[in-house]
């Protein structure tokens, strides 16, 4: 079985007993594989929603902010840049409201980039000085660098251009995030520019 078959089996396996947080879990790394590894956000769109609503039904919000942020981005790619800011923002919302500090940091570099990427500096730098204070009060080293980079990008780039963005957006907000099982997953970036 290739590694798409088995995180496959593994939704349908978890459906069966009726753990909804497991099959959102599976269901989520269905999508990531789609979204990040083939770059095929919109195959991967389903499972992120299906994933969002499994999580939701049980409370699973590491899960829905995991989802949701990758809904998110999926319609950054779209242009649906309101709906985006919605879904990112409710990821970092689950996120503070459970603790996970490094990951609501890491979002808020997301909305940062996202803000830049449609215009609007003034609110990049406020998600930015934001995240650099939740960054530094739980010591999350490898978000304040992104920070920094995304800074320096914003001062260095002005009107983002359309392939250097989302670029940007991804490897600086997708290298590391939560799993939904309470692991840290590190990714390097692709050189096609999706982590």
């Amino acid at each position: 079985m290739h590694g798409q078959d088995w995180i496959e089996r593994a939704a349908e396996l978890y459906e069966r007993p009726g753990d909804a947080s497991g099959e959102a879990e599976a269901l989520f790394w269905v999508g990531c594989r789609h979204q990040v590894v083939k770059g095929d956000g919109a195959t991967g769109r389903p499972y992120f929603e299906r994933s969002y609503a499994r999580a939701k039904s049980v409370g699973d919000r590491m899960t829905m902010s995991c989802a949701i942020r990758h809904l998110g981005f999926a319609d950054k790619d779209a242009g649906h840049f309101d709906l985006a800011r919605e879904r990112l923002t409710e990821s970092v919302t689950l996120r503070r409201e459970i603790g996970f500090r490094p990951g609501e940091a890491a979002g808020l570099v997301a909305l940062a980039h996202l803000a830049a990427e449609t215009g609007d500096p003034s609110a990049a730098y406020h998600h930015l000085d934001e995240a650099a204070s939740v960054a530094e009060s739980c010591g999350a080293k490898a978000v304040s660098g992104w920070i920094e980079e995304a800074r320096a990008h914003i001062r260095s780039q002005g009107p983002w251009e359309s392939a250097g963005h989302s670029r940007s957006l991804r490897t600086a907000t997708q290298r590391v995030d939560q799993c939904p099982g309470g692991f840290t997953r590190w990714r390097r970036p692709l050189p096609c520019g999706r982590p």
